[in-house]
């Protein structure tokens, strides 16, 4: 699934191209597209219908355009989701859900997705803490590229949470935007297996553990994000390539970057986790 700087990609890309424009036309080619949307189909495409796109912004994965109605389209790009800007005209992608057409008659905003877990919804924004959000994103806490992020907050909310230092990291709730790739880098740059306790770390330790996190993050976003597949793609289609610098996610097997241990993977929620043996020891117990 697309984390922070995935999102953020898109993000830009998505201001750049559809900002200041008007739609004309919706049309909805699979109703799982809009299933958070829960009129349904037709009132999704007749409230969008007239609506000039405005900015567009993001909260750590989340996604979404401010409309000039005063609501927003909330985009979830779940695990194949992609916003594609397309010639009017272009060949439709074999797995198009949603066509936004332009009064501009200019190119179309494409959802594409194709294992339909991802989605558009209209949602009514709300003010939380200062902040102008979609009401199904309102309890998603700051992310570390946001101007207003508390990172002394960020590292006492973690120390607070009596779970394993990975469950903590990705809950969305205390900070925003770190998913399994890029809390198993973090991890790796701090030297912490994902099983240690957050509670039982130091505060120096625990806010190391953050500012890894945030580098990675900025680093993989000025690769364009982290690419396995054709699945994650900017506006324009294309990969990012943060994959080459991934120290040890997605690397069973390899030499550790640090002292050439043999990388392991671990079952990790019905995922894995990736971690060195001899950098990141499992706590003992």
């Amino acid at each position: 699934m697309p984390e922070l700087p995935e999102v953020e990609v898109v993000r830009r890309g998505l201001h750049e191209h559809v900002a200041g424009r008007t739609v004309a036309a919706v049309e909805v080619l699979h109703p799982r597209a809009i299933r958070r949307h829960l009129p349904g189909a037709a009132d999704f495409a007749v409230r969008l219908a007239g609506q000039t796109l405005l900015a567009a912004r993001r909260r750590g994965k989340y996604l979404w355009v401010d409309l000039s109605g005063g609501d927003a389209m909330l985009a979830h790009l779940g695990m194949s989701g992609q916003m594609l800007v397309q010639p009017v005209g272009a060949p439709d992608e074999k797995h198009l859900r949603v066509r936004l057409r332009f009064a501009d008659g200019g190119p179309e905003l494409r959802f594409v997705d194709q294992r339909t877990f991802g989605g558009l919804a209209l949602a009514e924004i709300v003010e939380v803490d200062g902040a102008q959000l979609p009401q199904p994103v309102a309890h998603i806490a700051r992310d570390p590229m946001d101007p207003a992020f508390d990172a002394e907050a960020a590292v006492s909310a973690l120390r607070r949470r009596r779970t394993e230092v990975k469950r903590a990291l990705l809950d969305q709730t205390l900070v925003s935007g770190v998913g399994n790739i890029y809390a198993d880098e973090a991890l790796w740059r701090a030297r912490l297996h994902g099983l240690r306790a957050a509670e039982k770390l130091s505060r120096p330790k625990t806010a190391e553990l953050l500012a890894h996190a945030t580098r990675v993050m900025h680093e993989a976003l000025g690769e364009g994000g982290t690419s396995f597949d054709a699945l994650y793609v900017n506006v324009n289609g294309q990969s990012g390539y943060f994959d080459r610098s991934l120290a040890v996610y997605g690397r069973e097997g390899e030499p550790c970057r640090r002292c050439g241990t043999a990388v392991r993977r671990e079952p990790f929620m019905n995922r894995s986790s990736y971690s060195c043996p001899r950098c990141q020891p499992r706590p003992r117990g």
